[in-house]
């Protein structure tokens, strides 16, 4: 597929920007889209799970924008403040250079906390240029009707369900229900706008050039502080510092939950149907996230997301679709979770969208909080294990949490279920479900051997056992030389890459190095990974999908422990230049090196984080 069989720059591709022409920027609340066009294209407020505000990124005519840009041909080039989430979108022309300054402020749990400001400062560098601005809200995903009521540098936007006040230091127009405005800077000139959500005592309140320089300089130290108690000081540094950034980017402050990423429904394959809502809180994405916080140093955003886990009840099994440890067909975790521990995410379509680029449908909620996906309880048990040891000791009642989990999953390993790439084709037999249920048994295991916790060693070893022998008998396949996707199958998946990095087995066991030489032969291609093969195995779904980015730096960590370190080396350096030109990535690449799938992905950058230190440690 070229970009113009997928519709970029052909008659309705020049209404989307490429998923990949985008930067984040959030409060630890919300987050935006803003393209390198200058336009904010996803907006939701006031969380990352609410109704968007601005959607033109799903439906170009009814979703809503912040459009925002010089009026005069220009270049542009996007990039973060050295070391911050603060976004600058520079305009070049023949007449002058100016930049958006794009930020939301960081603000504690003050009356602030409600406003969610987004500033957007224009300065002009150099000459003089002209500048056109265009605020089209469309509330409740576009389905809401608002009004707009006028002065000459304040417009407020009034809806059903919540109320914007966009103030200016540069005069506005109204039209509609919509408002503009034509400016020019002159050098050393600026202009401001910000967008703040009012109601209750949450009034609309101007934001001055000066208040807006102090604004920008104070997100600046934020996240520059934040950023300083990284541990990592390796070769990509950069890099790796980016997607810290993100993740921190994706966690929701007033929770400690951590989304899976901030946007719903930007598609796996252009004109597909897999498009799904990632705007929540999956129990294995965020326990990854803990592993790759705690490898930096960041331990009080583990910390904060063992309190999200403990105080909504959420390992006790209070919210799970199964009521309870020992109950219900899912078990007694939840696959995934609301920001606010909810447990109800119901999946609907939003027909009135057309989609990205004609990529439809637009689904909010998701309906695989339904599924039983047993891996879950290895990442998350994993997650707990590394916090106990590189953090803080869990407490007595967070031991006995994680000890139910256990019993519960001495008694359920052995079922199929749906797997961790959520199929919907039917349950089966996964060997990276067993994988993960040997994890979380072996690692709880570790931890009553060495803090000489209260547990059923004897009953756990037994099913610790038992699953290892499973999968070395019925995961692996003699003919294939190679473990497989499920027991007594013969398909190839990506995710047995996790088994060396699980501690499983070691990186330069025979039969290892032998799957390792599979997956290179049929699910790898130039360094970038396939999860599988969904015409061989069919997961429920039509049509084909690009490569899986996490499984490529999985494939990059798993290279790198079985010695082969220069062919890890340059896989992982090749997968950096996927990257779009801010160092982010969505879930997948398309044929044509796309970022395709919700962007940016949490799954990959924490993948990005964990491949470079352990390849780091291994070149020394």
């Amino acid at each position: 597929m070229t970009f113009d069989d997928a519709g970029f720059g052909g008659a309705d591709g020049s209404r989307y920007l490429p998923i990949a022409e985008h930067g984040l920027i959030g409060d630890l609340r919300s987050a935006a889209l803003v393209g390198t066009d200058g336009t904010i294209d996803w907006y939701c407020c006031p969380r990352f799970d609410a109704p968007s505000v601005f959607a033109s990124i799903l439906d170009a005519d009814r979703g809503g924008s912040f459009e925002l840009a010089a009026d005069v041909p220009t270049r542009t080039r996007q990039f973060y403040f050295p070391d911050t989430n603060v976004l600058i979108t520079r305009f070049f022309s023949t007449d002058g250079v100016a930049e958006i300054q794009d930020f939301m402020p960081v603000v504690d749990e003050s009356r602030e906390a409600g406003r969610h400001r987004l500033i957007r400062r224009v300065v002009c560098a150099r000459g003089t240029l002209p500048f056109r601005a265009r605020v089209a809200p469309r509330f409740g995903f576009g389905s809401e009707p608002h009004t707009v009521r006028l002065r000459p540098h304040e417009a407020v936007f009034e809806s059903p369900s919540m109320a914007l006040a966009l103030t200016a230091t540069v005069p506005l127009e109204r039209d509609g229900v919509d408002v503009w405005s034509h400016f020019k800077l002159l050098e050393g000139e600026s202009a401001v706008f910000a967008l703040d959500r009012v109601g209750g005592d949450v009034t609309p309140r101007s934001c001055p050039r000066a208040e807006a320089e102090d604004q920008f300089a104070a997100t600046v130290r934020f996240w520059r502080h934040w950023l300083a108690g990284s541990r990592y000081h390796g070769r990509w540094r950069e890099m790796v510092h980016r997607s810290a950034l993100l993740l921190k980017l994706l966690t929701y402050a007033p929770t400690g939950a951590i989304v899976a990423a901030p946007t719903t429904s930007l598609p796996e394959r252009i004109g597909g149907e897999r498009n799904w809502d990632y705007r929540y809180v999956w129990v294995r994405d965020a326990a990854f996230c803990v592993y790759a916080m705690l490898r930096l140093g960041f331990t009080a955003e583990a910390e904060a997301f063992m309190g999200f886990l403990s105080e909504r009840g959420i390992l006790r099994g209070g919210g799970g679709a199964g009521g309870g440890a020992g109950t219900g067909d899912t078990g007694p975790l939840q696959i995934m979770y609301g920001i606010d521990g909810r447990s109800d995410l119901p999946e609907r379509e939003l027909s009135h969208l057309e989609g990205y680029l004609g990529s439809a449908p637009v689904r909010v909620g998701n309906a695989a909080t339904g599924q039983l996906q047993l891996d879950i309880y290895g990442a998350l048990i994993d997650s707990v294990y590394l916090y106990d040891k590189w953090g803080q000791p869990i407490s007595s009642d967070h031991w006995e949490e994680v000890g139910a989990v256990v019993d519960w999953l001495c008694d359920h390993w052995d079922q199929p279920d749906e797997g961790v790439w959520e199929t919907r084709g039917g349950r089966k037999d996964f060997l990276y479900s067993r994988l993960m249920c040997w994890v979380a048994i072996e690692r709880a295991i570790r931890m009553a051997n060495r803090r000489g916790l209260p547990a059923d060693l004897t009953r756990w070893q037994r099913s610790r056992d038992a699953i290892y022998r499973q999968i070395m008998r019925s995961g692996w396949s003699a003919e294939r030389r190679a473990f497989t996707q499920s027991l007594g199958g013969d398909l190839l998946d990506a995710s047995v890459l996790m088994m060396p990095l699980a501690k499983f087995i070691s990186p330069n066991d025979p039969k290892w190095l032998s799957t390792l030489d599979a997956l290179g032969a049929e699910l790898v291609s130039d360094s970038l990974v396939y999860r599988y093969d969904p015409e061989a195995s069919p997961d429920g779904l039509r049509g084909a999908e690009g490569t899986f980015s996490i499984c490529s730096f999985w494939y990059v960590e798993a290279l790198a422990r079985a010695g082969r370190v220069e062919e890890a080396r340059l896989a992982f350096e090749k997968m950096l230049t996927y990257a779009n030109h801010l160092g982010l990535y969505a879930e997948e690449i398309g044929p044509t090196g796309e970022q395709l799938g919700n962007f940016p992905q949490a799954f990959t950058h924490l993948a990005l984080i964990s491949a470079a230190f352990n390849l780091d440690r291994t070149l020394g």
